[in-house]
């Protein structure tokens, strides 16, 4: 079995629970996920079996889109709903719909990010959340991310109240954290805040319309039609740029050979699928770092024979 299964994560299960029960369901140990989702966020998670493991980086790399809900009057320890409140301002002055237009547009491109305390990155070999269980402050590194777009989803035009909740869509590059641009939000415009709902819309080229609980996978299991619900390795990696070959020099690709570097691809800073003319996805390959007329390869994906098709 392999293949690409578009998954809804459902709220109260971590990324890794999804992958455990899968492995009983499909009766295979080669499974694994695209990303982790907290457990409250609910959504579109990718999940690559067999083969279509080795190309789960490059879902993980792209981008993802999320609808989310912002709550302004307080904050928590961590920056989501899960928390414990540390600090409250009552809402006090009406906000325009204009106001939050602008304060949600100011983040359009690269932006600066410190992951919360309360997440996975690592600092001098630790989890953060294994510093933040007890109790333990330790600085963290800013990463660079990128917004590609965000919109509010909410149609007033006033908004008032002690709090005040409303949402919006965003999409932006890996390594995003939506839980601190929601405190972020809320720090534009004067108050604590929190990401009070999340889910995630869109990963690489997988929507909501695509995916299948985890209920739904079990019955199609049970009925033996779970081929038909399995997405090629290819649907994973749709979004990177490619280069098509013939089959005499597929041979080659299967061998890890380097390859003469298109006009095309020179500039492409990152990983490059290898395909046949059928369309199957041979290999990643990328441009040589010191001999720009050359590609070398990344990773084989298939060494086996080559299909006429898929």
């Amino acid at each position: 079995m392999e293949g690409i299964l578009p998954l809804f994560k459902p709220a109260g299960l971590t990324s890794h629970d999804c992958v455990f029960k899968l492995r009983k369901i499909l009766k295979t140990k080669k499974v694994g996920h695209t990303g982790t989702l907290d457990p409250d966020v609910t959504g579109v998670l990718p999940i690559c079996i067999g083969r279509a493991t080795k190309i789960a980086e490059y879902i993980t790399d792209a981008g993802k889109s999320y609808d989310g809900e912002v709550t302004i009057g307080f904050s928590t320890t961590t920056e989501d709903a899960s928390g414990e409140v540390v600090e409250k301002k009552v809402v006090d002055q009406l906000i325009t719909r204009e106001v939050i237009n602008e304060v949600l547009n100011s983040f359009l491109g690269e932006i600066e990010q410190t992951p919360p305390m309360y997440s996975a990155v690592k600092v001098n070999g630790k989890r953060l959340y294994e510093y933040a269980r007890k109790g333990i402050e330790v600085e963290r590194p800013t990463r660079i991310v990128n917004i590609h777009s965000i919109e509010l989803l909410d149609d007033r035009n006033e908004f008032s109240g002690d709090t005040i909740s409303f949402r919006f869509r965003v999409s932006c590059s890996k390594g995003t954290y939506i839980r601190t641009l929601a405190v972020m939000i809320g720090e534009k415009l004067g108050f604590p805040a929190y990401m009070s709902n999340l889910s995630r819309i869109q990963s690489a080229t997988f929507k909501l319309e695509d995916c299948f609980t985890i209920e739904e996978v079990e019955a199609h299991m049970k009925s033996g039609e779970i081929e038909k619900i399995l997405y090629p390795l290819e649907a994973g990696i749709s979004h990177l740029p490619k280069l098509t070959i013939s089959d005499k020099v597929a041979e080659k690709v299967k061998n890890g050979a380097v390859l003469p570097t298109p006009n095309e691809l020179i500039d492409i800073d990152g990983p490059i699928i290898v395909e046949t003319v059928h369309g199957q996805a041979l290999a990643i390959y990328m441009n040589h770092p010191t001999k720009p007329s050359l590609l070398k390869p990344m990773k084989v994906l298939r060494n086996d024979s080559l299909e006429k098709g898929l």
